[in-house]
């Protein structure tokens, strides 16, 4: 005969609730048996039940076995009843989720909400917990909620099918978003609630701010604007200031939303004087030059912030990598506060390894090599810092960030771990065109800045037709000796067929090449010197301009020319490619020495400035200029006519042709056509830009928009030398330049100014290769 020992329901409320079940004898367990089982194996309910055969087994033991099995949750109810020394477990097993289906959701996508769902255990075949459901409908209101959904209705229901399953449905009915009708804000008496609500990220309604969403209310929005409240205040010298409460409502129909702000101003503190406490490793008079506040000035706490940065980096030059300074005032009754800088310096560190994460392609001593900071070294905050800048001006990199880690079980000792992300360093580009003068034309350019990743600069280009056949190889190692020195040389060859070309002003033919030798005399400045060869012949060609058949009447049609040559740069430009902050100045000079068949010099003159107007220096003001200058010297007159500079296109005077500004040359009286750009012996360009966030680009560094104004013009002092700034050509436009795998991109909308007839004018100009 069966006989009940106990029965334990949802929850075991008998257990839980203290209730006596009906008495059960002890005995000893001779076998269990499981009744009720569907799809929990019994060997799952026998490793849960703490109770085996053979034992001797009471009323309470029986209810703590029964309470344990119950926790596994895969189970509704279970009771227990004997036969005999049998031991009968009757289970009913938790239904299994046969499907879900979500219905109503458009601002929470489908995927999200399923592994929600599925985060909480809730997923098909998975075991059915309605309060699991329950919760998880509260979750998802909640996530409506925070978007400002303060209507929307969750509703959630578990359909029984046969065979123990469910189906569960949630329905949603998402409402609408609650728009901010008023943000009210009590207390101010010395700024207007207009100027604070300017500092506020959340707004009130509008068209335009409904499309932006800054009418939208979120607690952490709020939050955000409450501490740029509290900054505004502090920075202003109001120690005192207080949020004393902030209220959101909302209306009855739940689309309306206001929110209101009190707050205590309290009075505005000054300074009365500026102390230095702790242990000064600098002397205190070096440290006082990095204070720039003094007795009456206003109290601001980002001011103190950014004086305790300062005095902690001065200390970090010492290795002094992790001192600490805090900025402490002390408010007196007469609204004045003493400002205490509290120095702790800590324990000198010194780096054991510099590491590199990121550099791909790039080998890790070419990163090395950029090191100022040394391993085994004091760890010195300028020392670490300047080398990623140096790091930055490679031009390898798209970032580069520096982490000084303390090395653990240790307390003078770091690892300074640099982290690049690499971006493209060459170009590529290839050609095919016909012509009914050349022929078909092939081109292919290839260079890089980063050769293998060795930081060398390799370039090699060939052009060919039927008439012109080109080629030209250059080489740089900047490290040719481990102290900077560095080592290059370039290789041209033109070869033009006279046959083929007889119809064009003149024909070029060069080869040539140049080795050049650089030193760096500090940490951003170089000079660079070397010499060359260079061998000329001039064709005349059906229409040649008067200009050049005098000059070969004069010199002959080929040369011997030989070359020394200098240049001087100096760079404080944050990156190599795409600088946001800094400058860089230039002066080279080319000079053909004596001995050759035309005596002449080319000089010239760059200087590249970048001015940040916002912290994060995505706004940037940059100016430039270029002067240049030649001229022949000994019995020479002028500079040979194809040394000339020229000027406009794109890196030039944008909104005209590439090399089109200038004197023109003087058609032969057979040639009808316009004559062609001649150049001239002196160069002027400048331009001012306004580098701006590229739209829907977030904060990246391989692109760049700007708004610039470019002016130059080419003049030539043999021919008549006109100073009025009415010659020098104006164009204004937008730009755009982008970082590519194939190599820099960039393209320009340029509208001329001031030009003139005969000028040739273009609007759009597109460059690919070419650097920026």
């Amino acid at each position: 005969m069966r006989r009940s020992l106990l029965g334990v329901a949802v929850g075991l409320a008998v257990a839980s609730m203290g209730m006596k079940p009906a008495l059960a004898d002890e005995f000893t367990v001779a076998d269990i048996e499981v009744e009720g089982l569907q799809r929990v194996s019994a060997g799952t309910v026998f490793a849960a039940f703490p109770v085996n055969i053979g034992e001797q087994v009471d009323e309470a033991e029986l209810a703590a076995a029964i309470k344990s099995l119950f926790g596994t949750g895969l189970f509704t109810d279970i009771e227990a009843s004997r036969d005999g020394g049998v031991l009968i477990i009757t289970v009913r097993e938790r239904p299994s989720i046969s499907s879900i289906e979500i219905e109503g959701n458009k601002n929470i996508e489908t995927d999200m909400l399923m592994d929600a769902l599925a985060g909480a255990g809730l997923q098909e075949g998975q075991v059915f917990r309605r309060a699991t459901l329950e919760r998880l409908e509260l979750e998802i209101l909640r996530s409506y909620i925070a978007q400002g959904r303060y209507n929307a209705r969750v509703k959630a229901t578990a359909e029984e099918l046969p065979r123990n399953r469910v189906d569960i449905s949630l329905e949603i009915n998402e409402g609408t978003v609650a728009a901010i009708h008023h943000i009210n804000i009590v207390g101010n008496k010395d700024f207007s609630e207009e100027e604070l609500l300017g500092l506020f990220e959340l707004e009130t309604t509008s068209w335009w701010n409904s499309i932006t969403n800054s009418d939208k209310y979120a607690r952490e929005r709020l939050s955000g604007d409450l501490e740029s409240l509290r900054s505004f205040y502090l920075n202003r010298g109001y120690l005192d200031f207080t949020v004393e409460s902030s209220q959101v409502s909302i209306s009855p129909d739940k689309q309306k939303v206001f929110i209101a702000i009190a707050i205590n101003e309290g009075p505005q503190y000054t300074i009365s004087e500026v102390n230095l406490r702790g242990d000064l490793i600098v002397g205190e008079e070096e440290l006082r030059k990095l204070i720039p506040v003094k007795e009456g000035d206003v109290f601001s706490r980002a001011r103190m912030t950014s004086i305790s940065e300062a005095l902690s980096f001065r200390l970090g030059k010492e290795g002094y990598a992790f001192a600490n300074v805090n900025a402490v005032p002390e408010p007196a009754d007469d609204n004045t506060a003493s400002v205490t800088f509290y120095v702790e310096p800590g324990k000198r560190a010194y780096v054991r390894r510099v590491n590199f994460d990121g550099n791909v392609s790039t080998r890790d001593d070419v990163l090395r090599q950029e090191m100022t900071q040394m391993e085994g070294g004091v760890a010195s905050s300028d020392r670490i810092e300047f080398s990623k800048t140096k790091l930055e001006r490679l031009g390898f990199f798209s970032t580069v960030n520096v982490e000084t880690v303390p090395v653990p079980g240790t307390d003078d000792l770091v690892d300074v771990n640099y982290s690049v992300e690499e971006q493209p360093t060459g170009s590529l580009s290839a050609s095919i065109g016909f012509s009914q003068d050349s022929g078909v034309i092939l081109g292919a350019n290839v260079s890089e800045n980063n050769f293998f990743g060795s930081g060398k600069r390799v370039s090699f280009g060939v052009n060919v037709s039927d008439s012109v056949k080109s080629a030209n190889i250059s080489y740089l190692d900047p490290y040719y000796t481990v102290d900077g020195v560095s080592r290059g040389f370039s290789l041209f060859a033109r070869e033009t067929d006279y046959e083929e070309e007889d119809i064009s002003s003149y024909l070029l033919d060069e080869y040539g090449g140049r080795v050049t030798f650089g030193y760096p005399t500090d940490q951003i400045t170089r000079l660079n010197f070397g010499l060359g060869y260079t061998r000329s012949n001039i064709k005349e060609g059906l229409f040649t301009s008067q200009e050049v058949r005098d000059f070969i009447v004069e010199e002959g049609d080929s040369f011997d020319n030989y070359f020394l040559f200098g240049s001087w740069r100096r760079s404080t430009l944050n990156r190599g490619v795409l600088p946001t902050d800094g400058y860089s100045h230039s002066l080279s000079l080319d000079v053909a020495v004596p001995g050759s068949d035309l005596t002449f010099y080319k000089a010239t003159h760059k200087t590249d400035f970048y001015f940040p107007i916002t912290e994060d220096n995505r706004w940037v003001f940059r100016a430039r200029s270029e002067i240049g200058y030649g001229d022949g010297y000994g019995d020479r007159t002028q500079m040979p006519f194809y040394e000339h500079f020229y000027s406009g296109g794109y890196g030039s005077v944008r909104g005209y042709e590439a090399n089109s500004l200038g004197l023109r040359a003087t058609n032969s009286e057979f040639d009808l056509s316009e004559p062609d750009p001649f150049g001239g012996n002196l160069l002027t360009e400048g331009g001012l830009e306004l580098i701006t966030p590229t739209p829907f680009a977030g904060d990246s560094r391989s692109m760049r928009t700007s708004v610039f104004l470019d002016a130059g013009q080419v003049f030539d002092t043999e021919r008549g030398f006109d100073p009025e700034l009415s010659e020098v050509r104006l164009a204004a436009g937008v730009g755009f330049q982008w970082i590519t795998a194939v190599g820099p991109l960039a393209f320009s909308l340029a509208q001329p100014l001031n030009d003139k007839k005969g000028d040739d004018t273009q609007v759009f100009q597109f460059s690919l290769g070419q650097t920026f």
